[in-house]
């Protein structure tokens, strides 16, 4: 903006004009003290001032702007139609003007005038913007440096109170930094510690350093005094800035004891495992004995068990015909003796889950079906029901998994009510996870069996004891039976990775829960699990 200052206003109306017909901001002013308070408020660039003014004359407002900080540089141009001597010219220069014209004045020559100090005062202006803009830079830079510097001092100090061996090293690959643990292992601060000859961690460092990666690796230092090498942890990380690395600080850890204890644990462990496979080659051999022995001891027991039972037939049929106190004691020790049999005969499968097998997918379906057929006799006899639902493929032992079905069906069937038929219900569903209350789910990697019957049941108090060998809650002389059933079932469950829980109400009927996974992780891998 240009400010016209005169006391007269036919004199301000054409410069006025001239110049916003040339796209000119004007102001303007009637006396110096006017001028005065409009260039305290705002900023001109160029300001024409009249000399002969009544008050203040042109030269009084001109000094009095000059002392103006924020004016001092504002370009002043000169007009007058009457002091046009050398000395007026002289003074309106000493007092602050940049040029000094009189009337009457050329239109041209002072637009020509105000264009050119214009532009020299938008120039300046950017000139001292510009200024501005680089001390504040150079104030920041200043500034960085010197918390640069602070925080580097810092950080010298932070590895220098370390315990490891701590270094910076610059952009260029250069050592800028060591503390004192330095030079335990290297002679001098501008080369890296000595290595065993067989490492290579050098080497990985620089190709981490040519990519800007963090590195870690061992290392085996030499130590100046001994020559001994010790084993240390080297860790190089980058420090970036503005996202830029600027330089990286690493670190050698000391390692040697830990890597020593770890090296004899190795080695403590490596005897211990030959030591158990030792021990396994021995309990295989062991377990093949003792299978071997259990076939010939259960043959040899059988045996005279099977001459004990044809001598005491024919006896009771040859000589105690109507001898009826003597047929019931021969009964009852035919009867002992068939129990003794079965007992060595569940004792033999019992030792038989020992056995090395394999996992197949078996139809869980065929299977149950094929054991009912075998219990028709007792299906007909006891008049009993049965309900089974579709029953999946699975993997399993086909011939334990029989065991177990056969196990808790004859079970369900023997442990009946008296002149209460038998109904057994058999259910599958597919759950989600391996628990006896798992939730329902279409496609889940489990599935739930239960088998459930009205029979006599049981008080679930003892249900921790069910599933023990030799464990009973019936009378021996009400219900056959060894107590080895549940043992073998529950034995076989665990050898399927697998489940078997029981709910049970004392007269109302039993439900047994089976829970199978669908795959096996080791299907067809040989599983063998001791007696």
């Amino acid at each position: 903006m240009i400010l016209i200052v005169d006391d007269r206003p036919e004199n301000i109306l054409p410069l006025k004009k001239i110049l916003e017909l040339h796209n000119f901001k004007t102001d303007t002013a009637e006396s110096g003290e006017e001028a005065l308070k409009k260039v305290l408020k705002t900023t001109y660039s160029v300001i024409i001032l009249d000399v002969q003014m009544p008050g203040m004359d042109g030269f009084e407002v001109a000094e009095a702007i000059a002392g103006f900080g924020k004016a001092r540089d504002t370009p002043i141009i000169f007009l007058s139609a009457v002091n046009t001597e050398k000395k007026f010219i002289t003074r309106g220069y000493t007092s602050g003007g940049i040029d000094y014209l009189t009337k009457p004045v050329d239109p041209d020559i002072l637009l020509l005038k105000v264009k050119t100090f214009y532009r020299l005062f938008e120039q300046q202006q950017e000139l001292k913007a510009i200024q501005e803009s680089l001390r504040q830079e150079i104030d920041i830079r200043k500034h960085a440096q010197e918390e640069l510097a602070a925080r580097m001092d810092e950080l010298r100090f932070i590895l220098e109170s370390l315990p490891q061996i701590a270094f910076t090293i610059r952009t260029d690959g250069k050592i800028e930094y060591v503390n004192k643990h330095w030079f335990q292992y290297a002679a001098d601060a501008h080369s890296f510690p000595e290595t065993h000859p067989d490492d290579h961690t050098y080497d990985r460092w620089t190709e981490h350093f040519l990519n800007g990666l963090e590195f870690s690796g061992e290392a085996r230092l030499k130590q100046l005094d001994s020559d001994e090498y010790k084993y240390f942890l080297l860790k190089i990380i980058p420090v970036l800035q503005h996202g830029a690395i600027v330089r990286w600080v690493g670190t050698f850890t000391d390692i040697h004891q830990q890597k020593m204890a770890n090296e004899l644990l190795e080695h403590k462990v490596e005897l211990r495992t030959k030591e158990l496979v030792d021990k396994n080659s021995e309990l295989e051999t062991t377990n093949h004995e003792l299978q071997q022995f259990a076939w010939v001891v259960s043959h040899d027991l059988k045996e005279p068990l099977r001459k004990i039972q044809t001598f005491s037939h024919l006896i009771k049929d040859k000589y105690l015909t109507g001898n009826d106190e003597a047929v019931s004691y021969l009964n009852r020790s035919i009867s002992s003796s068939a129990r003794m049999s079965r007992l060595i005969s569940d004792l033999l499968d019992y030792s038989r889950l020992s056995v090395t097998a394999h996992f197949q997918p078996t139809n869980l379906n065929a299977l149950v079906d094929e054991l009912l057929a075998d219990f028709d006799e007792t299906i007909r006899e006891k008049k009993a029901a049965i309900r089974k639902d579709q029953l999946p493929v699975v993997e399993t032992i086909p011939s334990q998994i029989r065991q177990v079905f056969q196990n808790l069906i004859s079970n369900a069937l023997k442990f009946s009510r008296p002149d209460v038929p038998p109904v057994i219900d058999i259910r599958c569903e597919v759950i989600d996870h391996k628990d006896v209350s798992g939730s329902v789910s279409a496609d889940g990697p489990y599935c739930r069996i239960t088998i459930a019957d009205n029979g006599i049941g049981f008080d679930e108090k003892f249900l921790d004891r069910i599933f023990v060998i030799f464990q009973r809650l019936n009378n021996i002389n009400a219900y056959e039976g060894t107590g080895i059933g549940l043992a073998i079932a529950k034995k076989i469950m665990d050898k399927h990775n697998g489940l078997i829980s029981a709910r049970s109400t004392e007269n109302q009927g039993s439900e047994f829960i089976l829970i199978l996974p669908f795959v096996q992780e080791n299907a067809f891998t040989a599983i063998k699990t001791d007696i």
